[in-house]
């Protein structure tokens, strides 16, 4: 997006202008204090997933109770250009927000004494404080630890995984080395950079066997996923895997399905229900997790109390060994033995319509409301 001034005549800008001054104070203008907490939502972000970081924070921004705290939106292009946003929230959902009318330039102050955003409106920077950010953006840039470690560095609360655990939990690779080392079972795998030959690729399938998914190591929402049945298919697949990252993981196939649990706490933790991934064939990729045509979710797994309560315990295990705070969902598999197999961990799970995250919590008796302002209650007490 361009960057432009407020125009002065649309009512739009009027308003957006108006509500950038009385952002940059901590009182209400009535004299009195306002002891509403102000948290800085982003969303948006230089990732394949902006789309569905607009519904996740659509989803936490309505669900967020206005009475305790102030949403401060900060939504960030796909190029990467950070912008304060003064406009309707339905403007996100929309994917309109980022008309000049309702943005104007955001920064994060380095300053630790501070805890503040810059703002730059009219040739002038105000002073914008926050007191936690919570990032609500998936994929690269969002949910690696880029973002957390701008929040980190400048001592502001973050809401969901710090660095290290975002940065694990991303790198699939190094997140299986650490939770195989604990002695919880992963799938056989092997990583592939760029500089590996084609004869060592189809080699270390030969070894995994057919068939196999391909990953990019770091990546979400399924992009850049194939599940491969021989080995012609091979290279295209791991083609297509090194368009989302440099580094790719042929991985086993798992014969059974996959299981999840929603996690979040700090030192003591809340565990929603185990869920259960139905397909019709296939696997989930990005379209069909987004539309659930031809698959189903169920919550509660359609599996034994006992094999849950595993499962559940499993993904409490999984979360400490990577060290997650907060919440993130811990995907698993069950296999058809009956073993629980450790897929990944997402740290910012989705959170629209079709996200399982939620459902989990409601679930146990958790409703969104209360999601939302549990996992902000946490940061700002940590």
């Amino acid at each position: 997006m361009e960057r432009k001034r407020l125009a002065q005549t649309s009512p739009a800008a009027s308003a957006a202008k108006d509500k950038i001054p009385q952002l940059c104070f901590s009182h209400d203008g009535s004299g009195e204090k306002n002891t509403a907490k102000r948290i800085a939502v982003l969303f948006g972000g230089c990732s394949p997933e902006y789309h569905v970081s607009l519904q996740s924070a659509y989803a936490v921004i309505s669900h967020m109770n206005t009475q305790k705290y102030i949403p401060i939106l900060i939504g960030i292009t796909r190029q990467g250009e950070w912008y304060l946003f003064c406009g309707d929230r339905e403007e996100i959902l929309s994917d309109t927000w980022h008309h000049p009318d309702f943005c104007v330039p955001v920064a994060v102050s380095p300053s630790r004494l501070e805890h503040a955003l810059l703002c730059c409106r009219d040739d002038e920077i105000g002073r914008i404080p926050i007191d936690a950010a919570f990032p609500v953006l998936h994929g690269k840039n969002g949910e690696d630890g880029t973002v957390q470690g701008i929040f980190e560095l400048a001592g502001i609360p973050i809401i969901g995984c710090g660095v290290l655990s975002s940065a694990l939990c991303m790198d699939k690779d190094r997140a299986h080395s650490l939770v195989k080392a604990a002695g919880i079972t992963v799938p056989r795998s092997c990583a592939l950079k760029k500089s590996t030959d084609a004869q060592t690729a189809l080699s270390s399938a030969e070894g995994i066997g057919y068939p196999l998914f391909v990953k990019p190591a770091k990546a979400g929402s399924s992009f850049g996923i194939t599940k491969v049945s021989d080995h012609s298919a091979l290279p295209d697949a791991v083609k297509l895997a090194f368009a989302y990252d440099d580094t790719v993981i042929l991985e086993e196939n798992i014969d059974g399905f996959e299981v999840g649990c929603a996690v979040m706490g700090n030192d003591a933790l809340t565990v929603g229900e185990v869920d259960e991934i139905e397909l019709a064939g296939g696997f989930l990729d990005h379209k069909e997790k987004y539309s659930l045509k031809t698959s189903a979710i169920h919550v509660p797994a359609r599996i034994s109390l006992e094999k849950r309560e595993q499962i559940r315990l499993t993904a409490q295990r999984i979360y400490r060994i990577l060290d997650c705070r907060g919440f993130a969902r811990v995907d698993m598999f069950l296999s058809a033995s009956g073993e629980i197999v450790f897929n990944e961990v997402n740290t910012i799970p989705g959170f629209t319509a079709h996200s399982r995250f939620p459902d989990m919590l409601k679930a146990v008796g958790i409703p969104f409301e209360q999601m939302v302002e549990t996992v902000i209650e946490q940061a700002l007490k940590a």
